[in-house]
């Protein structure tokens, strides 16, 4: 393919039209760039939880500290992925990778010489706006650089290191806090920034579409970035403060009026940060909603697999990450061969495949029991990871090949969005769901165990600490006693666990609906030896 790249406000650059040769521009060297690039956010994604304890122990932090070293890196990231996918469009994919890089890991190091909680919150909130530009800059670098026919092979091998990264999260955050300390979790992103900074500076090329933006769409940033963070904040907030409080229907509802304006002002404005046009592409507003709907199931679902393996079968973080290695391994080995399915067949067929694999290993997760082994719970588990994988890719490469080249930042922007609002809403909505089985099931649980009856404050005490599989028990409590707790405790939020994983499973059934309007992307005008300066 030979197009021509302008540049705002200069002469047309002339095309190029044979295909980068040596180190710079080598297709497969950018992906193994922006792969090394995406695994330090990736791997912040989980690492960081791991972390948490060692940080309020050492900090004097409090909870609601410790909260904010979470959320104040999830909100920064998902509320500006899509202007972060829009500068990149504007000045360059390449540009804005580096800078992300750099940040994240300058950023990074900064939250591991911290000694006050404040500046760790305020670092990790940098953390998330390096995240931002980092990510839909690597998809527009892949996009950019693999011919059409080797791009779905490509976002498979960059869809297996953000699982690996992803799962391997638990396993290396507790190597580390438990042998170095929790500084280590983040200077471990030093090293990794700077490798990918110097691959960068020597392999990475600009593309930029002849149709590239020429201004930004501040109004546009503002309404867009307005809404994402009333939504996220709501979803964060809405288990403490309850679903239908005036305070979570308030930003809920302050959400939804602020999308409809933002829509209604991107019809009208000349060069919008969202195009609504795109959306007019039926697989590409499909893969969009089967990306909200895979990350809902998924991220919603392993937030109780941790509790499930620590708390109730009582395994160390290190031990728990391990048991999670069918996941992971099968992740890894289902992307890259997805990418090879879709690039051969189309997406439609693997999708809905991988989405029916995804629904019968959650109807398979959600009969989990107290006593459940390791075999029947790896089955679980690699069974997930072959639908995962498959819906990561197949999901990816729709959204991104759908859309116009030149808004191939934007659209990674959204995939990366949906992701988070989906992970954000189904660890929301399945909390909420677990925390009702738990408030229902627990009383009387707990009457036919013969235990005393508690009072209204510690009823409600009692079912935060079961819906997380600890048992309510004060220190000193006997043995007998603890043993009786113990089990209404596990058999009360195994039962909740199902249900939240039943629910996820009948989300994933919708999906792989929604799976059969989708189809490989349209827009095969990237890659491979178009034009880069």
């Amino acid at each position: 393919m030979t197009s021509e790249t302008t540049v705002a406000d200069t002469a047309p650059e002339p095309p190029i039209s044979d295909p980068p040769k040596g180190l710079r521009g080598h297709p497969w060297l950018t992906l193994l760039t922006v792969a090394i690039g995406v695994t330090m956010v990736a791997l912040d994604g989980t690492i960081v939880a791991i972390a948490n304890p060692a940080i309020q122990k050492d900090l004097g932090a409090s909870l609601a500290d410790v909260q904010w070293i979470t959320n104040g890196y999830l909100l920064a990231l998902a509320v500006a992925l899509i202007t972060a996918g829009k500068l990149g469009d504007r000045f360059g994919h390449r540009q804005t990778f580096l800078i992300g890089v750099v940040g994240f890991a300058a950023s990074s190091a900064a939250i591991g010489f911290s000694d006050d909680v404040a500046l760790v919150v305020g670092f990790r909130v940098l953390q998330g706006l390096c995240g931002a530009l980092l990510m839909p800059a690597a998809l527009g670098l892949l996009r950019a650089a693999f011919p059409v026919e080797k791009l779905n092979m490509a976002i498979g091998i960059w869809g297996a290191v953000i699982g690996a990264s992803t799962a391997a999260g638990p396993i290396v955050g507790g190597l580390l806090v438990e042998h170095v300390n929790w500084q280590s979790v983040f200077f471990i992103n030093l090293p990794v920034g700077v490798l990918a900074l110097v691959l960068g500076l020597i392999i990475l090329v600009d593309h930029r579409a002849e149709k590239a933006p020429r201004s930004f769409d501040l109004p546009g940033i503002v309404l867009l970035s307005g809404a994402m963070f009333c939504l996220i904040w709501a979803l964060i907030k809405a288990t403490d403060w309850q679903w239908g409080s005036a305070k979570t229907l308030g930003f809920l509802g302050l959400a939804a009026v602020l999308f409809l304006v933002f829509v209604r002002w991107e019809k009208r404005t000349r060069e919008p940060l969202l195009p609504m046009s795109i959306f007019r592409s039926v697989p590409l507003t499909a893969g969009t909603i089967l990306m909200v709907l895979m990350a809902f199931g998924f991220m919603g679902g392993l937030f109780f697999v941790t509790f499930y393996l620590q708390n109730v079968h009582g395994m160390t973080p290190v031990n728990s990450g391990l048991h999670l290695l069918p996941l992971t391994a099968t992740m890894i080995v289902s992307s890259p061969i997805a990418g090879a399915l879709i690039t051969r067949f189309g997406a439609r067929v693997p999708l809905v495949t991988a989405m029916a694999l995804t629904a019968v290993s959650m109807f398979g997760l959600s009969r989990l029991e107290v006593g459940t082994g390791t075999v029947e719970m790896s089955v679980w588990f690699a069974l997930l990871g072959f639908g995962l994988g498959p819906v990561m890719v197949g999901a990816t490469e729709v959204i991104v090949g759908n859309a116009p080249i030149e808004h191939a930042g934007v659209a990674g922007g959204l995939q990366q969005a949906a992701m988070q609002v989906g992970g954000s809403l189904g660890t929301a909505v399945l909390g909420a769901i677990m925390a009702g089985k738990v408030d229902d099931t627990l009383p009387e649980k707990w009457a036919k165990a013969g235990l005393p009856p508690m009072k209204p404050e510690q009823a409600a005490k009692a079912s935060d600490a079961v819906a997380v599989g600890i048992p309510p028990a004060p220190k000193g409590t006997p043995p007998e006693i603890l043993g009786k707790i113990t089990s209404v405790t596990h058999d009360t939020f195994v039962s909740g666990m199902g249900l939240a994983f039943g629910v996820a499973a009948v989300v994933s059934v919708v999906a792989a609906l929604v799976a059969v309007l989708t189809k490989s992307g349209d827009n095969a005008e990237a890659g491979g030896g178009g034009v880069h300066i």
